[in-house]
């Protein structure tokens, strides 16, 4: 009998195919990026060293590192929590959902004393959130706020199901998403997706307040050219971040 003749490229791809698989995660194991170092934000004089721009740069930068799957190495030892005891410097004061699949820190890699997050349904500002958010930029000294929604957010959701349908909630929800409402009467008649454009009016909404009818400790920085106050929303479904509305 003769030996059967061996075909040397199919020789090949059956190797490159038994590595692939080999390599390959098994089934329901997630599948690991490359890993960066990540430095804290640059501080000075105990506030962030950072501009309005660069902060926002900062925030950028890591959501797209976010979208590629790259993991931050972040700084959590036992000397970085005791110089976070004696004091924060964060580089922004960030509104968003309460919603579990909004975490800011993990959307742009940021670490421990960096991100101030101010966080309820809705991301609506009432006094506490406002009182937050000026303790973030007169004391601490941040050079940004964000104000973000995001992708299927159900309070707003709820707050179209009010002007549809004069829906009611139980308990103190339908308080909670009264300031939401005049938001979702401003986005009617938009071209586009009725809840998304609900959603980013309600940014706008809360982003005008901070730009043009807060408190002077909100206004004279901003005036100064100090501090920014940024509106962006967040695709759950893809993880990208769009600063939408800027000054």
């Amino acid at each position: 009998m003769h030996s059967p003749i061996i075909n040397r490229r199919s020789l090949v791809a059956g190797a490159l195919t038994a590595v692939a698989i080999a390599a390959a995660p098994a089934a329901g194991q997630p599948v690991q990026g490359r890993r960066r170092t990540l430095s804290p934000a640059p501080v000075k004089d105990g506030k962030s060293a950072l501009t309005p721009d660069g902060a926002l740069n900062l925030l950028i930068e890591g959501n797209q590192a976010f979208l590629r799957n790259e993991l931050p190495t972040i700084d959590i030892n036992a000397q970085r929590r005791l110089e976070l005891a004696r004091g924060q410097s964060p580089f922004v004061a960030y509104v968003t959902c309460s919603d579990s699949r909004v975490p800011p820190e993990l959307l742009f890699g940021r670490g421990l004393g960096e991100l101030f997050i101010i966080r309820n349904a809705g991301n609506t500002v009432d006094t506490v959130a406002m009182g937050s958010i000026e303790y973030a930029v007169a004391v601490l000294g941040v050079p940004l706020v964000v104000v973000m929604g995001h992708e299927a957010c159900g309070a707003v959701k709820a707050a179209m199901e009010v002007v549809s349908s004069n829906a009611r909630f139980p308990g103190a929800i339908d308080n909670m998403i009264e300031p939401i409402i005049p938001a979702v009467l401003a986005a009617r008649g938009q071209p586009g997706d009725s809840t998304q454009n609900a959603i980013k009016q309600n940014v706008r909404r809360v982003v005008d307040v901070m730009r043009n009818e807060s408190d002077p400790l909100m206004l004279k920085p901003q005036a100064e050219g100090r501090l920014k106050v940024v509106g962006a929303y967040y695709e759950i479904a893809t993880g990208r971040v769009d600063f939408f509305d800027r000054p």
